[in-house]
């Protein structure tokens, strides 16, 4: 029966090829991906295709790709493998690669996916309905870059009290090991006009926080608005009540950043700072442009402007010729920095980057055993910088109910951590003072406080 129904939603286009009526879109990957599932959603939308939350409802289902890490494709392998099946019992229904991933394998992903239809890359992929309907000039495979309109990649907001705004897509830094300036292309960037007119537009909406998004937000730059200039705009201009943004590069942050921070209360003390080693040879061959020296006098003057500041970061462990010694240099500089908290990844090669010529040469079961050795030291400091909070009240942004106890309300603190809280009262998206009064190394937990 289900079937029948879903037959009825197909139409057909000048080509004859049946066109699909409804989509199902999964986003895997970061915050940029997830801005542009929604915009691809609704551009989607507008050409009269219908969003359905059910896979099993849909005749178009949309992966949209994160090429990062090998882990990250994998799951994108399983989940295709996954809708083999409904494509065993339905011939009609259509599936799409957008994104990092198909940017990066182009047509060999349909060598190794037969059951994929569609294949488009990050410049490319607000193209699908055109794909779709066999618009003149479109093909199933498209990954060249030079075709994207910054105009469509629209702000997006996450819940109706938080949003996302990217500010620049792309990358000119080719780290020897990343992947995204070969899916994502170079960096380009919205106007501050535009920038600014999105979060006005999200204030009156309801937003009360928004994210602005950038492979390096700290490059920023069009005409004479750099970063902190477009932060001053967005702070005086708009009514937002938080501002966070990320991520930074190392190399790109500046000290008038920091005292920008320091004086606008609407910016969050939170930021993500990515080390990746602390070993100045490592950090040299993964051609980070920076040293351990240069890395930390910048958290020097962080702490020195900003008396409460969260720092989060992300470390490799395992790299190409990575010796013992020098994982002990990342230990040190973890030690002494004392992050909030930090994603930790061992060393994985990703075809297409400098990296991957590299000889692997650290053995899986060493990469493991550093990896194991960095979880349980970051933990720790974890714990102890969480336990530096008991007795602070926090601002939060109310996301909603605990994920494991229902009693609770869990907030986003200014500094980007967890607090739960019990409330009578209290309603998704309002900004609330909690006390603080116990922690453990991934939680807080507290009370309302009463505001005189």
């Amino acid at each position: 029966m289900q079937n029948t129904m879903l037959q009825t939603q197909v139409d057909s286009v000048p080509n004859g090829v049946a066109k699909p009526r409804t989509f199902h879109i999964m986003t895997f990957g970061c915050q940029m991906n997830l801005a542009d599932s929604s915009t691809l959603s609704s551009t989607l939308t507008t050409r009269g295709y219908k969003r359905v939350e059910n896979e099993a409802d849909a005749d178009l289902i949309i992966l949209n790709t994160c090429a990062i890490r090998e882990k990250a494709e994998q799951r994108v392998y399983g989940r295709l493998g996954d809708l083999y099946r409904y494509k065993k019992h339905r011939p009609s229904l259509k599936v799409a690669v957008v994104g990092c991933m198909a940017q990066r394998l182009g047509d060999d992903l349909i060598k190794r996916v037969p059951h994929v239809d569609y294949v488009l890359g990050t410049d490319r992929l607000f193209e699908l309905p055109d794909v779709i309907e066999g618009v003149e000039g479109t093909s199933s495979v498209m990954t060249a870059f030079g075709h994207e309109n910054m105009d469509l990649i629209a702000p997006i907001k996450e819940s109706p009290w938080s949003g996302f705004v990217t500010i620049s897509r792309g990358c000119d830094n080719y780290c020897t090991y990343c992947i995204v300036p070969y899916v994502r292309g170079k960096e380009r960037e919205h106007s501050a006009q535009y920038i600014v007119d999105a979060v006005k537009k999200m204030v009156d909406e309801g937003v009360v926080e928004v994210t602005l998004l950038g492979q390096n937000v700290n490059s920023y730059k069009y005409d004479d608005v750099d970063f902190p200039r477009l932060l001053q705009r967005v702070a005086g201009e708009t009514g937002i009540r938080r501002i966070r943004y990320m991520t930074s590069h190392p190399k790109d942050l500046s000290k008038r950043l920091v005292d920008l921070m320091a004086d606008e209360p609407r910016i969050m003390p939170h930021i993500h700072l990515p080390l990746q080693s602390g070993s100045n040879r490592v950090l040299e061959v993964m051609g980070r442009i920076y040293s351990r020296e240069h890395y930390l006098k910048i958290v020097d003057y962080i702490h020195k402007r900003l008396p409460y500041v969260v720092l989060s970061t992300d470390l490799i462990v395992g790299y190409p010729t990575e010796t013992e010694e020098e994982f002990q240099q990342t230990l040190d500089v973890v030690r002494s920095v004392q992050f909030d908290f930090a994603f930790m990844f061992r060393y994985s090669s990703r075809p297409g980057t400098i990296a991957a010529k590299m000889p692997d040469d650290v053995p899986e079961d060493a990469k493991l055993e550093r990896l194991n050795r960095l979880i349980e030291l970051q933990q720790g400091i974890s714990y102890d910088r969480n336990q530096r909070e008991i007795g602070r009240v926090a601002w939060g942004v109310i996301e909603g109910r605990s994920r494991r106890d229902a009693n609770l309300w869990r907030a986003r603190t200014e500094g980007s951590k967890t607090v739960l809280f019990s409330s009578e009262t209290a309603q998704p998206g309002e900004v609330v003072p909690v006390c603080v009064s116990a922690a453990d190394a991934f939680t807080l937990h507290g009370n309302i406080e009463r505001v005189n």
